[in-house]
Parts: structure tokens; C-alpha cells; sequence
């Protein structure tokens, strides 16, 4: 039997009451997600953290400094003291090449001012997805980030297009905040060594792989820089006494880097032999910072 139109008006409105709350619910998420959004990037964007004052016109300064956690000894207020020359440290835990190369670009676009450029060379030991990821924090001040991510991660270029809440979801964010009020200049470890990983001091391998890739990175970001008149200095920082005797893929990772750039690499690799000036094996403390900053300015200022 057919239906008659009064009999289908009671299935119509029971159809049309979830779709129309699916819809409302929907938009209710879309705008939570747009304002919430826009909030924590009113809050990126204040940060006194490196790359906020990067993006934001707050990072003019004469010399570069580009490194992984291990650039982080390139110790911005000791080197400010000795040489009464300002800085600006683009590094940060586990960066990879390939990220330095584009942060370098962007921040020599925005600013030509550095005379000199202080790289130390170990970001090229081995990719870090996960870190360049990470990056989508500041994907939006950048088309050349934007493109890296998005051929690196594709998952997450597409999930931040969807939220603008996702694109915060990462520990770049996370230092953003903690340095929201606070310089980051003294980002450094402060604690000596423990004996029990001093005494495990390794003498024949080394994490450090050579990876062609990076290096080549690493040599286009020389090429930007030396292109545009600015000097170059590339480094491998200090590690703990005995730990470097007879690491060979160290050395072939500093001659991998003299060839693809065409610059010399300094060494300062064995040049603190104080067991206090280090906080683990890999990494000197403030104190060994201080230090090393003396022997920068003895080789280069």
C-alpha cells in the first residue's frame, strides 16, 4: 500500500533529527578547534622561545649558531661576555641537517645581518622525522618548513591542515610554553657527570653514523650562507675526556663534511679534559660551556 505525505512527515523529521545534530556537533568541534587554535598560536607567537622570536622579528643578532643538542654548548651568554658580539642559537635536541638547512634559510632571508655562522657538523648523524614533525608548531610562518614536513611527514602536514589544535601536539610546543616568560639563552644542562657513566667512558665505537644525505644538506646550507656574504665556521664540539681515542666514524664523517663543503672543520672534540666540565658523556655543562666558549673565541672572534 502507498504511503500517503501525512503518514512520511513523522519518519522525515526522526530522519532528519540526528543529521541535524551530527551537524551542530560538527560545527560546535570545528569552531572549538579553530578558537582553541588560535589561542595557543597567540601563545607561540609571544614566546620568548628561539624560534618564536625567530619567526616574529625578535632574533636579529651577528652571529648564527646552528647545531643538535650538542650545539646547545655554543653558550650564548659567556659568548656575549667574551666577545660583546650578540647571537642567536637556532639548535635544538636531535636536529637534523635538513631541518637546519631550512630554519637557516629562514632566518638568513629575515634576517642578513650574522657576520658569522658557527655550525657544528654531528646534526648530520642521523634523521629525525619524529623532531621535524614536531616543527608543524611553526609550519605556518614557513612555506620551506611546510614543504619539508609535508614530504616527511605527510600524516601530520594533512592532520594540522584538519585541526589547528594537532599541529600542537608536540614537544616544540610544550618548550614554546615553559618559555613563554623566559629567556632561553642558558639552555644547557647544569650538573656534573655521575661516576657511574663516567666510568663506563667507551673507547672504540661511537653512535655517529655518516649520512650522505645530511651532509649534502648540510653543504647547501653552506652554499646559502657563503652565497650571501656571511662566514662560516664549521665545529664538532667537545665531548667527555678518552671518549673520542678511536672513534673512526668521526673522522670520517669531519672528512665527508671537508669534502662536500669545501671548509675545514675545527676539532675541539678532545679539548676539555676536565671530567667536571661535562654533564653525561656527550655533553659539556655550564662550566665546560664557559670554557669552550673561550676557546671559540681564541679560534674565531
Amino acid at each position: 500500500e502507498t504511503l500517503k505525505p501525512e503518514t512520511l512527515k513523522p519518519f522525515t523529521f526522526m530522519l532528519s533529527k540526528p543529521i541535524t545534530w551530527l551537524l551542530s556537533l560538527s560545527l560546535f568541534f570545528f569552531a572549538g578547534d579553530r578558537s582553541a587554535g588560535w589561542l595557543l598560536g597567540k601563545t607561540v607567537a609571544g614566546s620568548q622561545f628561539r624560534y618564536s622570536r625567530m619567526y616574529d622579528g625578535r632574533a636579529d643578532a651577528e652571529v648564527l649558531l646552528v647545531g643538535n643538542s650538542r650545539g646547545l654548548a655554543f653558550y650564548q651568554p659567556e659568548m656575549e661576555s667574551l666577545t660583546g658580539i650578540s647571537t642567536f642559537n637556532l639548535s635544538y635536541n636531535g636536529m637534523p641537517a635538513d631541518l637546519a638547512k631550512v630554519l637557516m634559510a629562514d632566518y638568513l632571508e629575515k634576517y642578513p645581518s650574522p657576520k658569522t655562522i658557527l655550525i657544528d657538523i654531528t646534526l648530520c648523524d642521523r634523521p629525525n622525522k619524529t623532531l621535524v614533525a614536531g616543527f608543524s608548531t611553526y609550519q605556518s610562518y614557513s612555506h620551506r618548513l611546510d614543504t619539508l614536513i609535508a614530504g616527511q611527514s605527510p600524516d601530520v602536514w594533512w592532520g594540522q591542515k584538519v585541526s589547528s589544535l594537532f599541529r600542537y601536539n608536540n614537544e616544540v610546543f610544550q618548550r614554546a610554553v615553559f618559555y613563554r616568560d623566559r629567556s632561553d639563552k642558558d639552555w644547557l644542562i647544569d650538573r656534573q657527570i655521575a661516576p657511574a657513566l663516567a666510568a663506563s667512558v667507551p673507547l672504540d665505537t661511537f653512535p655517529v653514523s655518516v649520512q650522505a644525505d645530511l651532509i649534502s644538506d648540510l653543504a647547501a646550507a653552506v652554499s646559502i650562507a657563503r652565497n650571501a656574504g656571511h662566514k662560516v665556521h664549521l665545529v664538532i664540539g667537545p665531548y667527555y675526556p678518552g671518549m673520542v681515542r678511536d672513534w673512526k666514524n668521526l673522522k670520517t664523517l669531519k672528512m665527508a663534511v671537508e669534502k662536500s663543503t669545501g671548509l675545514e672543520v675545527t676539532d675541539f672534540s678532545q679539548a676539555l679534559s676536565d671530567p667536571t666540565d661535562f654533564g653525561d658523556l656527550m655533553h659539556p655543562n655550564k662550566q665546560g660551556a664557559v670554557h669552550f666558549a673561550a676557546l671559540l673565541k681564541a679560534a674565531f672572534f
